[in-house]
């Protein structure tokens, strides 16, 4: 396993830690730390909200596939608040 595949592993990892645990210290951590105005955050959820709204999966698929690692993250990271948040009851 390379690197890259470890520290994926460990990522995933402690996503489903915190999901048990419902503490986003961890993710706070993996976002705090990454470049960007608080705009492009909302774009980049704007966007991503849109997109897997339409019935159109190559059209998200290729937008997906071309954001950053960094991109990556906030979208994962969304994704956990938001399941945690539709699940709270």
């Amino acid at each position: 396993m390379s690197d890259a595949q470890a520290q994926q592993n460990q990522i995933d990892q402690g996503v489903m830690d915190t999901l048990r645990e419902r503490d986003h210290s961890i993710l706070a951590k993996q976002v705090d730390s990454l470049g960007g105005t608080h705009n492009d955050i909302i774009e980049l959820l704007a966007h991503y909200l849109a997109l897997s709204e339409q019935e159109d999966d190559e059209l998200f698929d290729d937008w997906f596939d071309s954001l950053s690692k960094e991109q990556h993250t906030v979208l994962k990271v969304f994704e956990v608040y938001r399941g945690q948040y539709e699940h709270q009851n």
